[in-house]
């Protein structure tokens, strides 16, 4: 019987496909959005794989994508059908439950525009028939779910303020170890996030604006160099913005760093009154001259943005400002950077704004994905959204007013945060690496958790200078340097969500970089960067299964379900910038029969 309705569906579905009646929407089983739900807590209801069942996880089937780079993308699967967007922007649409190849879509890249921040892209949207995508050459795309046909392609940077002065020209000046280093970067702009689609419009939001100069070894698998800050016009601001699904055009658009007002306040300490080492008469006194600072202000749009529909408000994370790391020629506070951003979600408008970092020199983006669930405060509900920062701290607050409820024990270990620069080098943890870097948390409201991967990876914060050379002045800038010699690792913690109390931490070889999902019957999976894909016990954060794989699994999992079968699914393609070995393959797993 279910041999006879799995081929009569497969039939129907294939079917639909040919006359161009399948309107991709979402059903029970799929993972049909970035987050898994609106709320996008990454938390699947499916109760077939369970704490008892687990060790029975088999290989259900692999694609090989045929593209070997950094693989950071959450797979979506609606009815029946998974749609992943792969490294440089290829999209792939697959049957869900055999990895069979529907079509594919080849992105052909702008000549003229060098990529800002790598090839990796972290998903598509799926709805109404259409799948969108931002690109690294920061267009947005739509295609035909059914066919992968390109319906329309808009540059989403055409006409915007650019880059007055590329760092990278000051290239020349440093000393790279006698061709030992490359002297890469630059400001730009690209998209990495997966688009969200709400009321007839996608959202999306644009990164690298703050991208100063990395200092990085030749060899491609070698991992993340010093990064650099120098003061100077060059960079760009940010923004998120929606545009119509059936045209592309422009609805709305939020800069993420405003045209006036961007110095703030001049505060003296973060938000939640942790001393910040700012000269404020000093600042005060050169903002004068740096007015237009605010145009090369940076604040990338990492994350893709999470919807409260009831209320009709957007949350989403912005980048450190621009320039990244030196402060001098950016007085002021540089709003809306390293903040968490409320907006209207059908007119762009602010509501609120937190700043995690005002004035930030530490490179602490808000980069995670923002979640929103419900805690309790003097024994009531309260809505709330929450963020995990790369300061190493969860973020708690209303999410109607921005109010910070609390934030939670450290879920790294921290040394010397918000200290400056010397020439001996300060070592600092967590420092541009996080904390929580791009990875999803998940939720589950029922156990009352929240489950983060951490990284812990001291960084060495120094100052330079170089000594005039030819027609160059001297030149003084500062570098975080991820120390390689040191003790790194990762941590995957779970966290109360009513009290911000550590429950547990399970601890990895190497730093943690991809995501978390949780599942209601009692499991916790994740990856490493060694191959490991594994699932612990949501109660004790015991590991109980694991499998290898030949390339590093650092992007997010998912769960769904084809005619009552649940799977498990993660992109096993590695992570260039943290030295894990990359691959090609989308990998899907569910219970085997013994």
């Amino acid at each position: 019987m279910n041999l006879r309705y799995s081929m009569n569906r497969i039939s129907i579905t294939t079917i639909l496909l040919g006359i161009g009646l399948y309107c991709t929407q979402a059903m029970a089983g799929d993972w049909p959005v970035f987050g898994g739900n609106w709320d996008h807590q990454r938390h699947a209801e499916f109760s077939q794989i369970t704490p008892a069942n687990v060790a029975q996880l088999g290989t259900a089937w692999e694609f090989d994508t045929g593209v070997s780079s950094s693989f950071q993308a959450t797979p979506i699967v609606v009815e029946g059908v998974m749609y992943v967007s792969l490294p440089f922007n290829h999209v792939v649409a697959l049957h869900a439950d055999s990895g069979k190849l529907i079509w594919r879509y080849t992105h052909d890249r702008l000549k003229n525009r060098k990529m800002c921040c790598g090839p990796a892209n972290r998903g598509v949207a799926v709805s109404g028939g259409k799948v969108f995508m931002g690109t690294v050459d920061s267009r947005l795309l739509a295609l035909n779910a059914r066919t992968g046909q390109k319906l329309w392609d808009i540059d989403v940077t055409k006409g915007e303020q650019g880059v007055q002065e590329d760092a990278a020209s000051l290239g020349s000046q440093f000393d790279t170890q006698g061709g030992k280093l490359e002297v890469s970067g630059a400001s730009g702009a690209g998209i990495n996030m997966a688009p969200m689609v709400f009321d007839g419009k996608v959202i999306v939001g644009i990164t690298g604006v703050g991208y100063g100069l990395h200092l990085d070894s030749p060899d491609p698998d070698a991992p993340l160099g010093s990064v650099v800050g120098i003061a100077g016009n060059y960079g760009r601001r940010g923004f998120m913005a929606a545009y119509d699904v059936d045209t592309g055009a422009l609805a709305w658009k939020f800069d993420t760093v405003p045209d006036k007002g961007w110095e703030g306040k001049f505060t003296q300490t973060t938000l939640d009154g942790v001393p910040l080492p700012r000269n404020i008469e000093q600042e005060k006194a050169a903002a004068a001259n740096y007015p237009d600072a605010w145009q090369f202000g940076g604040g990338s749009a990492w994350s893709t943005p999470a919807i409260d529909r009831e209320n009709g408000i957007l949350y989403f994370g912005t980048g450190n400002p621009s320039p990244q790391m030196e402060g001098s020629s950016r007085p002021g506070d540089n709003l809306y950077t390293a903040s968490l951003v409320a907006l209207d979600v059908r007119t762009g408008q602010l509501k609120w704004h937190y700043q995690q970092v005002p004035h930030d020199m530490w490179g602490y983006d808000v980069a995670s994905p923002p979640v929103l669930f419900s805690t309790t405060v003097k024994g009531k509900p309260v809505k709330a959204v929450g963020q995990a920062g790369k300061t190493g701290w969860f973020y708690v607050h209303n999410r109607i007013t921005g109010e910070l409820l609390f934030k939670s024990e450290a879920f790294v270990p921290q040394n010397n945060m918000f200290t400056l620069p010397t020439e001996q080098g300060n070592v600092i943890y967590p420092g541009v690496i996080g904390g929580s870097n791009w990875s999803p948390v998940s939720v589950d409201e029922q156990r009352r958790m929240v489950f983060i991967a951490g990284i812990h990876w001291p960084v060495k914060y120094q100052l330079h200078e170089l000594k005039a050379k030819g027609n160059k002045p001297a030149l003084k800038y500062s570098s975080m340097s991820p120390i390689e010699e040191g003790d790194k690792y990762g941590l995957l913690s779970a966290i109360h969500l009513d009290t911000g109390k550590l429950l547990w931490q399970h601890k990895v070889k190497a730093p943690l970089i991809g995501g978390v999902l949780s599942t209601q019957t009692g499991l916790v999976f994740s990856g490493e960067g060694s191959g490991e894909f594994f699932a612990l016990d949501a109660n004790t954060g015991k590991r109980v299964w694991q499998q290898g794989n030949p390339a590093g699994v650092n992007a997010p999992p998912i769960s769904y379900e084809v005619e009552g079968k649940q799977y498990l699914a993660v992109a096993v393609g590695g992570n260039k910038l943290f030295g894990f070995k990359q691959g090609q393959t989308i990998k899907a797993w569910a219970l085997t029969t013994k």
